[in-house]
C-alpha cells in the first residue's frame, strides 16, 4: 500500500527537536512492504493540519499522523480532523474514566484539561483502550487514517503493536516481500560507488539501490521488492548483495547497525589481538569510538592523548630529536607514537594519529588537513599520510575513522599505503 506520514508540532518546524518519529515509522512501514509517497511536517495550526490531511487522502492509500494529541492548548490535531473531515468531536466516556478518575481540586484545577483527551472525531476507534496512551484509527473515504502520539516510545509501541498488523489485514491480497540491507562504505566517494554499481541498478526493476553520504561514510541501501514468493525475493536479494560485496570489496566495512568500531572489534576478537591508541589531533576520538562498543575491554587496552610534544616524549617515548627535526606532524613521529604506545601497553597493535585539524596551525609544507598515521604490530611498522578537507570537527572525525580503518585493513592483511 502507498502511505503518507504527517508529523505535527511547532517544535519540529522550528528545528528545536529532530523528527525521529517519521523516520522510525517510515522504516518499519517499508520493511512491512508499504511504500511512503511523502512525509510532511506541519506546525500546530488546525488549518494547516487539515490541508495536509486532505492532500494526503488524495494521493495515498493510508495516512499516519503523529503528534498533537495531548491535553495542552497547542495540541490541535483532533480539532483539525473534526473541521477538515466534518467529523464532530465525540466524547469517549471510557477514556475519560481512565485519565481522570477523580475530580481535580485546588489552585491547579484550571491548568488540567485532561478531558480534552476523551473528545475524538466521530467514528474514531481507540487503538489501545487498555492503556493510558492516546492514539486512534479513523476510516475516511474507505482509507485508514492512524493518529499516533508524538511521544516517541508511545508512537513506536502503537506502530509495532497496532498499525502494522492492521495494515496487513487491510490490504487484503498478498503482501509484498521486502528485503533490505544497508552497506557501510568508507574510502570511496558517492559518485564512484554509483558508477561501479550502475549495472546492478539496470539489471532488474525489483532491485533498488540508494546512496546516502553519512560523513565520513557512504551508506548504500539495497532493497528487493517482490510480489511473488519470499524465496524468489531472497534469491534475487542474495545475488545482488553478493554483487555489491564483490564490487566494493574491502571498502565495505559492515552493514546495517555496524560501525567502524564494531567491525574492528569483531576482527580483533576473532584474531585474538589487542589494541592501544596514541592520539594527538583527534583528542581521544578514536578511543571514544572503541569504548562506545560494549565488551571492548576484551581487546582495547586504552590510549594516550598526547597533544603536547612533552607528553609525546614522556608517555610515548618519542625522541626529542625527531620532534625537533621533523615536527610533531610527520611520518617519523607518527611511527614513534605507534611503537611507543604498543610497547608501553604490551598490546599486539598500536595506532597513532598526528595532524593539523585547523582552522589554524597550517603551513605551506603542512596545510590544514594534513594528517599522519602510524601502525605498529609485531612484524611491521607503517606510516600513512592523508590530506583531508573540511572544518575542524570534520577533519577530526574522518581522521578517527581512518585510523580505525587502517587497523581493520591490517587485520584483514589488506594494508596499503595511501597517498
Amino acid at each position: 500500500m502507498i502511505g503518507e506520514i504527517i508529523a505535527i508540532g511547532d517544535e519540529l518546524t522550528s528545528g528545536r527537536i529532530l523528527n525521529t518519529n517519521s523516520r522510525f515509522a517510515a522504516g518499519h512501514l517499508f520493511t512491512a512492504g508499504h511504500e511512503i509517497v511523502a512525509m510532511a511536517t506541519v506546525g500546530d495550526t488546525a488549518v494547516e493540519i487539515g490541508s495536509a490531511l486532505k492532500r494526503a487522502l488524495n494521493r495515498a492509500d493510508f495516512v499516519i499522523v503523529i503528534g498533537g494529541l495531548g491535553p495542552t492548548s497547542d495540541d490541535c490535531t483532533n480539532e483539525a480532523v473534526s473541521l477538515a473531515l466534518d467529523r464532530p468531536a465525540t466524547l469517549h466516556p471510557e477514556i475519560l474514566e481512565k485519565i481522570q478518575p477523580e475530580p481535580i481540586d485546588g489552585p491547579d484545577r484550571e491548568g488540567h484539561n485532561l478531558e480534552k483527551l476523551a473528545w475524538l472525531p466521530a467514528g474514531a476507534e481507540v487503538l489501545k483502550p487498555e492503556s493510558m496512551m492516546a492514539g486512534y484509527l479513523l476510516v475516511h473515504a474507505e482509507k485508514p487514517l492512524f493518529f499516533l502520539p508524538g511521544i516517541p516510545h508511545q508512537m513506536k509501541d502503537l506502530m509495532a503493536d497496532r498499525v502494522i498488523p492492521r495494515l496487513a489485514l487491510w490490504q487484503g491480497g498478498p503482501a509484498r516481500h521486502v528485503i533490505q540491507r544497508v552497506f557501510k562504505v568508507f574510502g570511496l566517494p558517492e559518485t564512484e560507488i554509483n558508477q561501479k554499481l550502475l549495472h546492478l541498478e539496470e539489471m532488474d526493476e525489483k532491485i533498488r539501490l540508494g546512496y546516502y553520504p553519512v560523513f565520513p561514510d557512504v551508506h548504500v541501501s539495497l532493497t528487493v521488492i517482490d510480489n511473488n514468493t519470499r524465496a524468489a525475493a531472497r534469491e534475487k536479494f542474495d545475488h545482488a548483495a553478493q554483487t555489491i560485496q564483490d564490487t566494493l570489496a574491502d571498502f565495505i566495512y559492515g552493514a546495517d547497525d555496524d560501525s567502524m568500531a564494531t567491525a574492528v572489534g569483531r576482527l580483533l576478537l576473532a584474531r585474538g589481538k589487542t589494541l592501544a591508541v596514541a592520539e594527538s589531533c583527534t583528542g581521544g576520538l578514536i578511543a571514544h569510538k572503541l569504548t562506545s562498543v560494549s565488551g571492548s575491554s576484551d581487546y582495547f587496552a586504552g590510549g594516550v592523548v598526547a597533544y603536547s610534544n612533552g607528553l609525546k616524549e614522556h608517555y610515548l617515548d618519542v625522541a626529542s630529536e625527531l620532534l625537533e627535526k621533523f615536527g610533531a606532524v610527520s611520518a617519523p613521529v607518527a611511527r614513534a607514537m605507534a611503537g611507543g604506545i604498543r610497547r608501553r601497553t604490551g598490546t599486539d597493535i598500536g595506532v597513532a594519529v598526528t595532524g593539523v585539524a585547523g582552522p589554524t596551525g597550517g603551513s605551506r609544507e603542512k596545510p590544514v588537513g594534513t594528517v599522519y598515521f602510524g601502525l605498529a604490530a609485531e612484524d611491521k611498522e607503517e606510516t600513512f599520510k592523508f590530506h583531508f578537507t573540511g572544518n575542524r570537527r570534520q577533519v577530526q572525525e574522518i581522521s578517527a575513522q581512518t585510523g580505525l580503518d587502517l587497523v581493520r585493513r591490517l587485520l584483514l592483511d589488506k594494508i596499503s599505503k595511501e597517498k
